[in-house]
Parts: structure tokens; sequence; C-alpha cells
């Protein structure tokens, strides 16, 4: 399916708001409704639209740590490759896991309850002996930039 430049503004727009109505949605991308709802449908249907959520504001929860990781891994074989990711993939505390080029394997985030839990989280994947080499922490301070939707209209600029 080749998308137009509508069919990326229902994505940016449900990026935004995922419980808008199909009337207000089909007003914004000058649509009317019904055509607009069959975009829709052939979007999740086509897998362009994977599912929906809701965004929340962990620091009403409670106290929080965010860490992003390096993971360099010792050896570089396939098998190396998927018997890490089998086993992070399983931890909770992994919000991401970006394999990367340059001077590591692996861009992790976890989101702990504090330093005490991620320390113990590394040190049990150390004991596993899922292949990690060496490792560098980066604790978040602070977050003044997290946007929840990404720029499609500009990334994908159709005209």
């Amino acid at each position: 399916m080749k998308l137009d430049k509508i069919d990326l503004k229902i994505l940016s727009e449900l990026q935004k708001n995922g419980r808008i109505t199909n009337v207000e949605l089909a007003e914004l991308v000058n649509l009317s409704p019904s055509p607009c709802l069959m975009r829709v449908k052939k979007l999740q249907a086509e897998g362009f639209i994977t599912g929906y959520s809701a965004q929340i504001d962990i620091a009403k929860l409670g106290q929080t740590l965010t860490v992003f990781t390096e993971i360099t891994l010792k050896n570089h074989r396939q098998v190396d490759f998927a018997r890490f990711l089998a086993t992070v993939e399983k931890v909770d505390s992994v919000v991401e896991c970006h394999l990367v080029s340059g001077g590591y394997d692996y861009l992790m985030k976890f989101v702990t309850a504090g330093i005490t839990e991620y320390q113990t989280i590394m040190e049990r994947l150390i004991e596993m002996d899922i292949g990690i080499d060496k490792y560098f922490s980066f604790v978040v301070l602070k977050s003044p930039i997290v946007k929840a939707h990404l720029p499609l209209d500009i990334i994908f600029n159709k005209e």
C-alpha cells in the first residue's frame, strides 16, 4: 500500500490523539467521515497502525530512574546477538533497545524504581553470561524534551 498525503495526515493526527472521534479526524484531514474511517481501517489492516495506548505521566506515580545504557558484546556472530536479545526482551525494565553503529552494539533505555534496582538488573545480566563485554550507564537527570509523536509530515513530505 502506498501512502498519500491524507494517509500521512491521518497517521499524524492519530499519533497525537488516538481517542479522537472519526468525525473529528475526518474534519482535520478534510474528508467526510465514511472515507476517513475506511482509510483508518485500511491503515490498521496494512499494519501501519499497530495499536493504541495511553500516555502515562510516570512522575505522578512515584520516584523512578531512567538510565540509558551502552552495551558492547564480546562476540559479534548472529547467534550472540540473538542470545542477548532473547534475554533482554524478557526484562520488563528495558523499555527500548536499539542496535546501533559506532563504538558499542546496543543502546538501551531502562526505567526502574531506583539505582539499586538498575544495578541488580545489570549484575544479573552479567552473571547470565549472555555475551556482554562492557556497559556504560547514563542516568537521566531531567528530560526537558520528550515527544510522543513523530514528525511524519516532515520525514515523509508528500506533495
